[in-house]
């Protein structure tokens, strides 16, 4: 049976929740271990090696499903119990649920502490639950949520624990009683119906409850820790897995944290109304904005001076047949109509005057360009050229373009 000596240091936390007031106090349900708020779980994990004190307690650094993947090899006599406390296992994969499974078959313990439980979860193990207050999110509308609760155990001498806030009523409604073990009860509307109940898989055992909050520091400062202690008690005396359950799995299907995400939007009632609005103002945005206020002007592309290209390619075909009288011919075209486009001078007269304006306008020198003029004059008047006159050309002519 495990102590509850440890919870008297916690005192003097419960004044200061008194002191501080619920304007500053946040008063959120975050279930964080290293939170310290009422409905944070700093307590009972904190003091989890009191309550285990004869078990290793090992706080998981990563997915249960990537844990488990690479750890599925367990010697059968090193059992272990994994405890997660959370409003939904939300980070829980269909893989990992299934990797669960199998570590429970082979004789461990998953005790499993959710407002709401993973679809895939309830269809393996074949049960369903029932939230009669999963409409109210509020601050405001939890705190006037009340209840009872008691566990079957006689060796609990049947007494009842109140709680006085934040308690849905939120049970198990269905389930295979050939496999399943009612534990506690809580009760609405004078009837009392399961809360905390044991599953048989395997082996081993899944010990599931529907109220995370009576785990919450507020309660374990309220009177009402013992509860929370005899419920952990009925957890074998095996080392402990301690799930804070902020990882998401590396190694499992990630669409499913899509689908979940989308999920939770819909179990909160104002984060519903938030997607619904969304989603209407994003439909009449493309309603009103579908046609276009003018038609789309057609851009007209300008007309392309071919010219040159096209001499280039004749110029090619020339340099195939080795018709050097050509090429020449073909280069001083091309070099002519390169002046006119660029310099906007005058080819039809190539004289002093000509050769003066081309330099200065070119920058090149005035012995330079010519040169190249006179070259040019010369070629022009012959019948046939060689090789080497065609290449001298060419590189003149490119040199003094790219000057």
């Amino acid at each position: 049976m495990m102590t509850l000596q440890y919870l008297k240091k916690y005192a003097p936390l419960l004044l200061l929740f008194a002191l501080i007031g619920c304007n500053k106090t946040d008063w959120g349900e975050n279930f964080k271990e290293k939170k310290k708020t009422p409905f944070g779980t700093y307590i009972i994990y904190n003091e989890a090696k009191e309550l285990f004190k004869d078990n290793h307690v090992t706080l998981l650094k990563q997915n249960i499903y990537d844990h488990l993947l690479f750890n599925s090899v367990i010697d059968s006599t090193e059992l272990q119990n994994y405890i997660c406390i959370k409003h939904s296992g939300y980070k829980h994969t269909n893989n990992g649920v299934s990797e669960l499974l199998d570590f429970v078959s082979q004789g461990n313990n998953v005790f499993l502490a959710f407002n709401h439980f993973k679809d895939t979860l309830q269809s393996s193990l074949k049960f369903t639950t029932n939230n009669l207050d999963k409409k109210v999110n509020s601050i405001r509308g939890l705190k006037k949520l009340k209840g009872t609760f008691e566990l079957n155990n006689k060796q609990f001498s049947k007494r009842e624990f109140s709680f006085d806030r934040n308690i849905r009523r939120n049970y198990f409604l269905e389930y295979n009683e050939n496999s399943t073990s009612v534990l506690g009860t809580m009760e609405i509307d004078g009837e009392k119906v399961p809360n905390f109940i044991k599953i048989h898989h395997g082996k081993g055992a899944f010990y599931l409850h529907t109220q995370p909050i009576a785990f919450t520091n507020y309660y374990l400062l309220n009177g009402t820790e013992e509860y929370a202690a005899n419920v952990l008690s009925y957890l074998p005396n095996n080392d402990i897995i301690w799930d804070p359950h902020i990882k998401s799995s590396k190694y499992s299907d990630a669409k499913e944290d899509d689908n979940n995400v989308f999920k939770f939007f819909l179990e909160h009632q104002t984060l519903t109304w938030f997607l619904l609005v969304s989603l209407i103002g994003l439909l009449l945005f493309m309603l009103f904005n579908a046609r276009r206020k003018q038609r789309p002007i057609p851009i007209i592309e300008p007309f392309k001076n071919s010219t040159v290209a096209f001499t280039q390619t004749i110029a090619n075909l020339y340099l195939k047949e080795q018709d050097h009288k050509n090429l020449v011919d073909k280069k001083i075209t091309y070099f002519l109509e390169k002046v006119r486009a660029k310099f906007l001078l005058d080819t039809s007269n190539l004289n002093a005057d000509f050769i003066e304006k081309l330099a200065a306008k070119s920058g090149n020198e005035l012995q330079r360009t010519k040169y190249l003029v006179n070259t040019i004059i010369t070629l022009n008047k012959r019948s046939e050229c060689s090789e080497e006159e065609l290449v001298v050309l060419h590189k003149m002519i490119e040199n003094f373009l790219n000057n």
